[in-house]
């Protein structure tokens, strides 16, 4: 199964209004594990950033000057998403921008829909926590997931935050690290120390019509095993 988290920052707040995607970043899930594999990528809009937009973001025009245009990477783009299961917070708002972008392409691009499957991690927030707060940095909150880099939005660390809130939030393996690192993590994880200064485990001594059935099921393993029931074998040397 694989899912991309996708997140953009834009110029504004509605495409209708000539606003454009300024970044874009997705990170890649396969069987619910975050993977090295990512996509990101700044783009010049090739109009002016809202200032509040700005805020938000910290993106300038002179920064994306240089940065190439939506047209010059979907291909790069749509080959990373395609036949993906999408995770996007407020999923309206990102694919209603990609739509747009598509649209002005005037290349015969289908909606965003056409090549993957969209889940709206925003709509799933409100069904498990109705009448809380549900934006990243509350789920981040609710979920434990640090977010202390987080001062400012950005696509890429913000695709990176909802991957583990979406992980958290459906049950699953919550972690940034690579499939093999992530088993190294775990493999370690399961050895337990046994604190030096827990009191001594009672020992439980059986009856002697205990120890008599125990040498009876010895018994009948032996013959069952044709000779190899290995309890039996310890306890004679």
């Amino acid at each position: 199964m694989r899912q991309i988290v996708l997140d953009t920052e834009t110029t504004g707040l509605d495409p209708k209004e000539g606003h454009r995607i300024i970044e874009m970043g997705c990170v890649e899930m396969i069987n619910r594990r975050i993977t090295d594999r990512y996509y990101h990528q700044f783009l010049q809009p090739d109009r002016q950033i809202e200032v509040a937009a700005s805020r938000v973001h910290g993106i300038t025009h002179e920064f994306l000057r240089d940065k190439p245009r939506f047209a010059n990477v979907v291909t790069e783009l749509m080959a990373f998403i395609q036949g993906a299961e999408l995770i996007i917070h407020n999923a309206s708002f990102d694919v209603g921008f990609i739509n747009h972008e598509l649209q002005l392409l005037q290349q015969n691009w289908q909606p965003l829909s056409h090549y993957c499957s969209i889940t709206d991690t925003l709509t799933l927030a409100r069904e498990r926590h109705p009448g809380q707060k549900n934006s990243l940095d509350a789920l981040c909150k609710r979920y434990n997931v640090d977010n202390s880099n987080r001062q400012l939005h950005g696509a890429l660390l913000d695709a990176r935050l909802l991957a583990e809130v979406y992980l958290a939030m459906t049950g699953g393996q919550v972690s940034l690290l690579s499939c093999q690192e992530t088993n190294q993590v775990n493999n370690e994880a399961a050895i337990k120390r046994v604190h030096s200064e827990r009191p001594p485990l009672k020992v439980v001594i059986p009856t002697s019509m205990e120890l008599q059935a125990h040498e009876q099921k010895l018994v009948v393993i032996e013959k069952m095993s044709g000779g190899k029931c290995l309890w039996q074998a310890l306890e004679q040397s």
